[in-house]
């Protein structure tokens, strides 16, 4: 947020934010550099996907898009809060990569009733072309369903009461 801010007063004073903070372009870095760094890895991650990505036939549940590229094996109850049920094929959906960000946030949910529903947050923003066209043109459509591991309702419901925005 301060860099926001930062940039609009650089515009509005008709400068560059190195100017206005009297950053003399002799220390602004030149090269990218990388270092060395140890992650933890999701093991088994690769089943999971696999799993789910053929049990939508490589579609995504909210769209019908099918290029593998750009979807993903989302979960329902995330990785981080639900250790047992990280793997289970049906605390999982094959969602495109803007819708998958939009559902981990709570700004899109699939009911009980495998019906999408978006966010009033969303909702409100629908003047703007994009939200009408990647959000709300799904409100209360059916999610595609899978050939096999069904959404589990009860993950399904934990996602609309815990993690969706009203």
């Amino acid at each position: 947020m301060p860099y926001e801010s930062e940039k609009l007063l650089a515009q509005f004073e008709h400068t560059s934010i190195e100017k206005l903070n009297q950053i003399p372009e002799t220390e602004l870095p030149k090269e990218g550099k990388t270092r060395e760094q140890i992650v933890k890895v999701r093991v088994n991650q690769a089943f999971f996907r696999s799993s789910i990505l053929a049990s939508y036939n490589n579609t995504c549940c909210i769209t019908g898009l099918t290029q593998t590229e750009f979807l993903i094996a989302g979960h329902i109850r995330p990785w981080g809060i639900d250790e047992k049920n990280r793997l289970n094929p049906r605390n999982g959906i094959a969602i495109n990569a803007l819708h998958d960000k939009a559902f981990e946030n709570g700004f899109l949910t699939i009911t009980p009733e495998f019906k999408i529903k978006i966010s009033s947050v969303l909702k409100k923003q629908n003047k703007l072309p994009a939200i009408q066209d990647y959000f709300l043109r799904y409100d209360n459509q059916p999610m595609i369903l899978p050939s096999r591991f069904l959404p589990d309702i009860e993950f399904l419901k934990y996602h609309n009461q815990e993690r969706f925005k009203h």
